[in-house]
């Protein structure tokens, strides 16, 4: 591999904008966090109402179907930060999914080669997706292990909501191939919009209200 051609060809300036907005948003939700963490409701209300604009104005094409897709996930975190909300549950959710677009992105940009999902995510590889597995595994290995005991359960969930992470990654992407459309909107600048933001917490709160509600 030609480390110099590598180096080159990465878009740095996209990298430090996309990781200075995820940067901002993450002290913004720790600073509720410590506040009064039963605020997080209504930073997820504002969240899904800006994403319902994106929709609206947007995404013109096949609408009522990405909509049913959209309400069923905003029921989803309704009823879950109402009734069944788990905080310590909750941040490891957004932990893995931080995690596994992180080091998915990393290890992607840098080492990627074979696409996986070639019409619905041409940026997708194969090497990416193994190193946001490994990483995002390993870093919640050592999290668990230092706050609680590290059990088969606990590794069949977290696996899980890596899967239902990457679903809702490449949910989205499908809505905008089906609308031409290349980002859901210009507002966080290095992600696109916020449904390309929250991409992968539509499909894991759906999982994670059901998962709560079974078990």
């Amino acid at each position: 591999m030609n480390i110099r051609k590598l180096i080159e060809g990465m878009d740095f300036k996209n990298i430090l904008l996309r990781f200075g907005i995820s940067f901002i948003l993450i002290i913004i939700y720790l600073s509720i966090l410590i506040f009064n963490y039963q605020l997080i409701i209504f930073l997820g209300l504002i969240i899904y109402l800006i994403i319902f604009y994106e929709i609206i104005i947007n995404f013109k094409l096949h609408n009522y179907f990405i909509l049913s897709y959209y309400f069923l996930s905003l029921l989803s975190f309704l009823v879950y930060s109402l009734f069944i909300f788990n905080i310590n549950e909750f941040n490891l959710m957004l932990m893995i999914i931080i995690l596994f677009d992180t080091f998915s992105y990393l290890t992607g940009n840098f080492f990627g080669n074979k696409k996986i999902f070639l019409y619905l995510s041409p940026k997708k590889t194969l090497e990416g997706l193994l190193g946001g597995l490994f990483f995002t595994n390993l870093i919640i290995l050592f999290y668990i292990n230092f706050n609680f005991d590290y059990t088969i359960s606990n590794f069949i969930f977290i696996n899980l909501i890596i899967i239902f992470a990457l679903i809702g990654d490449v949910t989205q992407s499908y809505f905008k191939r089906l609308n031409t459309l290349k980002d859901s909107s210009n507002f966080l600048p290095g992600h696109g919009g916020f449904f390309d933001r929250f991409d992968s917490f539509f499909m894991c709160i759906i999982f994670l209200f059901t998962y709560s509600y079974i078990f």
